[in-house]
C-alpha cells in the first residue's frame, strides 16, 4: 500500500471512530433525558429499564451495554450536576476571588439543579453516590477514579495561590466538605431545612469547617511513655 493509501485509510479510521464517539454520547444523552422525564414524572422506583428503553427508543441490550444496571444511570445524571458544579467552581476562581463567595455561588448552582428533581431522586443520588465509593474503596482499596468531589480544585488552587495556608490538606479539606454537601441535599430533600435553602445552610457549614483548617496544625502529640522518657531526662540534667 502507498503512503497515500495508508494515509487514506487512516483518516476513514479516525472518521468511523469519531462517528462512534458522537453516537455513544447521543446514546447516553437520549438515556439521559428519557430517565430523568421518567423518574420525574413517574417516581424512580417505580419507572423500569424496559419503560426507559420506550422512551428512548433503544433495545434493552443497547441500555445494558451502556449502563449495567438502572443504579449506574441513576450515578451518571447524579455526576452531570456534580460536574456542572465543579465546572463553575473553576471558572469563578480564575482571577481574584474570595473562596466562601466561590462556595456560595457553586452550591446554588447546585440547588437550582436539585430543584428540578423531586425529593426522592435527589435521596437516591445520594445514596447512589455512597454506595459507588464504597464499591471502590472495598473492591480496590483506592478512592475512585471519577471524582464525586465538587470543590477538591478549588482548595487544591487556594493552597497553591496562598488563598488557604500550606498547611492545609486540599484534599481532606474537599473530602470532608463533600460530606457535608451530601449530608445537607439529603436533609435538604427531607424538607429538614424549613425556611432555609440548602445554600444558606451547607454554604454556612463549610465556611466553619474551611476556618478550623485555617488554624495552625495542633501541636504534635506526645506519647506518654515518650512523654514519661523526657521528663525523666529532664530530672536527670537537674
Amino acid at each position: 500500500m502507498t503512503a497515500g493509501g495508508a494515509s487514506t485509510g487512516a483518516d476513514r479510521g479516525q472518521r468511523r471512530a469519531s462517528y462512534q464517539q458522537a453516537r455513544s454520547r447521543e446514546t447516553k444523552r437520549v438515556l439521559v433525558q428519557a430517565a430523568l422525564a421518567l423518574w420525574r414524572a413517574n417516581g424512580y422506583a417505580e419507572t423500569t429499564v424496559a419503560d426507559i428503553c420506550r422512551a428512548a427508543g433503544v433495545s434493552k441490550g443497547l441500555f445494558y451495554f451502556y449502563f449495567p444496571r438502572k443504579e449506574d444511570l441513576l450515578f451518571e445524571i447524579s455526576m452531570l450536576s456534580t460536574d456542572a458544579a465543579r465546572d463553575t467552581a473553576r471558572e469563578l476562581s480564575h482571577g481574584p476571588y474570595e473562596i466562601s463567595a466561590v462556595v456560595t455561588a457553586t452550591l446554588s448552582s447546585l440547588e437550582r439543579s436539585m430543584r428540578r428533581n423531586p425529593p426522592e431522586l435527589i435521596m437516591e443520588m445520594v445514596l447512589e453516590g455512597l454506595r459507588y465509593e464504597y464499591r471502590a474503596l472495598t473492591s480496590s482499596g483506592e478512592v475512585p477514579s471519577r471524582s464525586t468531589l465538587i470543590l477538591g480544585e478549588l482548595f487544591e488552587r487556594a493552597v497553591a495561590a496562598g488563598e488557604l495556608p500550606p498547611h492545609v490538606d486540599a484534599a481532606r479539606l474537599a473530602r470532608l466538605a463533600q460530606s457535608l454537601i451530601s449530608e445537607g441535599a439529603r436533609h435538604w430533600a427531607a424538607g429538614a431545612y424549613a425556611g432555609s435553602s440548602f445554600t444558606e445552610v451547607v454554604s454556612a457549614d463549610i465556611a466553619v469547617l474551611i476556618a478550623g483548617f485555617r488554624q495552625l496544625p495542633p501541636a504534635k502529640h506526645v506519647a506518654p511513655a515518650d512523654h514519661l522518657a523526657q521528663v525523666d531526662h529532664l530530672a536527670q540534667a537537674d
